[in-house]
Parts: C-alpha cells; sequence; structure tokens
C-alpha cells in the first residue's frame, strides 16, 4: 500500500495521512447536516403545488455515501488528497431554484443531476471538457463562484429570520430580539472567531457549539440518551433510484438549462478545487495537473452516485486544502476521509439538533469564503465589470443562480463586441448566448 500511494517518494507516512485525512473530514463535516437541511427546505413553509418535500433521513445517508464513494474514487483511482461531497452552491441551486423557484420536483431535478453527471463522464473521457472550461472567460468564472456566495449567505440569513420580508422594503432586518435569532447570530459569531483564529474545522465547531448553546437556553430538544446520539443508518427508499425512473422529464427547456447550470458550476468547481489542493501539496507538474483525467473522472462518477442514491451534485471540496496543510499528500488522505463518512452514517439521530437557525451561521461563512474571487475580476474594465457585476447581484436578487448566469452570458458578449474586442470571445459564448435568450424566452 505505501508504494501505490507512494509514501517515500512524496515524504509521507500512514500517521501523517490519518490525520490529514480526520482534519478534512472536520473541514466539511457541516456538509452532513447542512445538506438535508437544505435539499428538503427547512424553514419553507409553502412548497409549490405538486412539489413534496425530500426525505432528511435519506438525503443525510445518500450525502454520506456519495461522499465516501466518490472520495474512494479520488484517492484510490486519482491517488489525490482530495475529498468530494455534495457541493455547497449546487444544492442551494438544486433546493431554491429548481425545486422551490421552477416549481420542479426533486425527482426530476435528481434526474437533471444524473444526466449532468453523465454528460461528465462523455466529455472527461472524450477531452472536451478541458476545453470548455477554457471557453469560458475567467472573470466570469470569478463572478459566478461570488454570486453564488452571496446567494448562499442570503439564504442563511433568510433562514435564520435575521432577514425578513417587508411589504414595503421587499427585505428588512428581522426581529434581533428574539431568541431563536439571537442563537443564530450567535453561530456566525463563533464560527467567525473559528476560523480567523485558524481552526480548519471551524464551520463544523461553530454548529456544535451552537446546537449545544440552543440546548442549553431550551431553543433546541436535546438528543435522549445514547439513541438521540447513535443510531441505525437511514434508509435511503425515499430518494434511490428516483433519478432514473424520473429520467424522461428532462427533455424541456427550461431543465436543459437546469443542466447546463449544474454543468457549468460543478465545471469550474472542481477544476478550481484541483489546481488549488495539487498546488498548495506540491503535486503540479510543469504547471499541469497529472493524472488530471483520473481525478475529473472520479468527480464525473461521484455526481452519478449522489444523484442515484438521492442527493444534488458530488464535487470537489477545496477544505481538502485543510488536511494538505496537516501533511496530506498522497491518495490515502482521501481513503482515511472516506472512511468517516461512512462512520458518520450511524450518527442520523443528530439531525434532529440541527435546526436551521444552527446551519444558517455555516451558509453565511460559507458565502463569505466564497465572496473572496471578487478581488480577481478586473473591475477598472467596463465591458467585464457589467456582466460581472449583474452575474454576482442578480443571483440574491432573483433567488436563482441560472438567473444570474443567463444575464451574465448575455451581456457579456454584447459589451466586448461593442467594445472592439470579438476576437476574445470564444465561438462557445455564442452558443450559450442564444441558449440564455432562449431560457428566458421560454421561461415566460
Amino acid at each position: 500500500m505505501k508504494k501505490y500511494f507512494r509514501f517515500e517518494e512524496l515524504g509521507t507516512n500512514y500517521r501523517t495521512e490519518f490525520m490529514a485525512g480526520l482534519t478534512t473530514f472536520l473541514a466539511m463535516a457541516y456538509i452532513l447536516f447542512v445538506n438535508p437541511s437544505t435539499l428538503s427546505l427547512e424553514g419553507v413553509d409553502q412548497l409549490p403545488n405538486g412539489v413534496t418535500r425530500m426525505d432528511q433521513g435519506a438525503i443525510f445517508a445518500a450525502t454520506a455515501i456519495a461522499a465516501a464513494v466518490g472520495t474512494l474514487f479520488m484517492g484510490i483511482i486519482a491517488r489525490y488528497p482530495i475529498v468530494l461531497a455534495p457541493g455547497m452552491g449546487l444544492n442551494a441551486f438544486f433546493a431554491y431554484t429548481v425545486v422551490l423557484g421552477y416549481g420542479i420536483p426533486w425527482e426530476t431535478a435528481l434526474a437533471g443531476v444524473l444526466a449532468s453527471g453523465l454528460i461528465f463522464i462523455v466529455l472527461t473521457l472524450t477531452g472536451i471538457r478541458e476545453k470548455i472550461i477554457n471557453a469560458i472567460p475567467a472573470n466570469l468564472k470569478m463572478a459566478v463562484g461570488a454570486g453564488i456566495g452571496l446567494f448562499i449567505a442570503f439564504v442563511g440569513f433568510q433562514n435564520a429570520n435575521i432577514i425578513v420580508g417587508d411589504d414595503a422594503t421587499l427585505l428588512a432586518l428581522g426581529d434581533m430580539t428574539s431568541p431563536t435569532v439571537m442563537l443564530a447570530v450567535f453561530g456566525v459569531i463563533i464560527s467567525v472567531i473559528f476560523l480567523t483564529l485558524g481552526f480548519k474545522g471551524g464551520i463544523f465547531y461553530g454548529m456544535v457549539i451552537t446546537a449545544i448553546v440552543g440546548m442549553i437556553f431550551g431553543l433546541i430538544s436535546p438528543p435522549q440518551g445514547l439513541g438521540g446520539v447513535v443510531g441505525e443508518v437511514p434508509s435511503l427508499a425515499p430518494t434511490f433510484g428516483q433519478a432514473f425512473s424520473h429520467f424522461g422529464e428532462i427533455f424541456t427547456i427550461e431543465m436543459l438549462v437546469v443542466i447546463l447550470t449544474f454543468l457549468f458550476v460543478d465545471f469550474f468547481d472542481t477544476a478550481g478545487t484541483l489546481v488549488a489542493v495539487a498546488t498548495q501539496a506540491g503535486l503540479m507538474k510543469d504547471n499541469k495537473l497529472p493524472r488530471a483525467g483520473k481525478a475529473l473522472f472520479a468527480d464525473s462518477a461521484a455526481t452519478v452516485v449522489g444523484a442515484s442514491l438521492g442527493t444534488s451534485t458530488t464535487t470537489s471540496y477545496v477544505e481538502s486544502t485543510a488536511g494538505v496543510g496537516a501533511g496530506g499528500r498522497s491518495g490515502f488522505t482521501a481513503v482515511v476521509a472516506a472512511g468517516f463518512f461512512l462512520l458518520a452514517l450511524f450518527f442520523s439521530p443528530l439531525l434532529s439538533i440541527v435546526t436551521s437557525e444552527v446551519t444558517a451561521p455555516a451558509l453565511i461563512i460559507v458565502g463569505v469564503l466564497m465572496a473572496s474571487s471578487l478581488k480577481s475580476i478586473e473591475w477598472d474594465q467596463f465591458e467585464i465589470a457589467v456582466p460581472a457585476f449583474l452575474t454576482v447581484v442578480t443571483m440574491p436578487l432573483t433567488y436563482s443562480i441560472a438567473t444570474g448566469i443567463a444575464i451574465g452570458f448575455i451581456f457579456y458578449p454584447i459589451t466586448m463586441l461593442l467594445k472592439g474586442r470579438a476576437k476574445e470571445i470564444h465561438p462557445i459564448m455564442y452558443l450559450l448566448f442564444v441558449i440564455f435568450i432562449l431560457y428566458f424566452i421560454f421561461l415566460n
């Protein structure tokens, strides 16, 4: 095993790799509880007609298993210390844009995730995936990431009732004297403290302490005995295979845009994460990523597995840098993290204490981290600033990640053409321009 994972060549050992895997798991364990809360639309009282709520237990199991399987693929096949799980942003798009906004049943949305995963596998095996990534301008990639961050943070503020609806101004500050609102604010503060001090699992620790404080003050019902902490693995029956049985429902213009958005966001999320983690670990060779095809295949296959089980797009997590910072260099780091995700399956009873007030701070903090990509946008060039700004601002304002992407991708060719920079526009951008124009026409 040491030889397969190249321990000697990478200067690592079992103990270092084990601690790195544990560190990465703790840094992203929050997804086990945030994902069920997000996909089940916890805190949303009224659902569109014909739409039902996803089962939280099934989502929890699907999240843990998809993370474990995808991470094993990455660790064993690609041999990278990169951990996968259902992606933040993509789960928000799935729940709040596709299901809540468009009124598309979650079963059909899962079929869309499955389709995007299958397309990813084809694009990866043919080498087209890398070409498409290169066709999208870097400024728009950064804008999409930042816009999703603002959207996720807005959802967090809304779920915690820190921001509420208002007839006069549309939005207003909530009742800050409400005990549950105060609990969520406390969660944000404690998470900020942990991350500022450099704790790798700061988001997860923040959720744990917020839940404990909530139980102390009677805002959250504490678990009853050992059975309230450890229990049987939740059944996957409510979600398993729904993506296949509803696959025939994806052939509409609306679902085409949904699938394109799944593809687009995961495209750059994965590419950025792979490069960031590999660079930090010193695994890049001549500014290229060795075994990139295997890493991308692992990511694509994980999405197919996740959709089959019942969760949104599974993707590589930038929190993997926490494990690399702890010394992880080989795929064994990922294998260890996968083991912890499987072990976590037995802790589903804790879902009852992870309320929206507990998960909201995690959403807000992740939003802060994602918004950091704003610094990389060339704001001094107006033809770039316009589509980038519209991409970022319309995501939270329209409550739709897809709409933000569509508006930005429509304006980019227009402003660049007017500026006389037509040669810099890749033909794929013109194709996306047409697709998104049709999207707005058919959506209305």
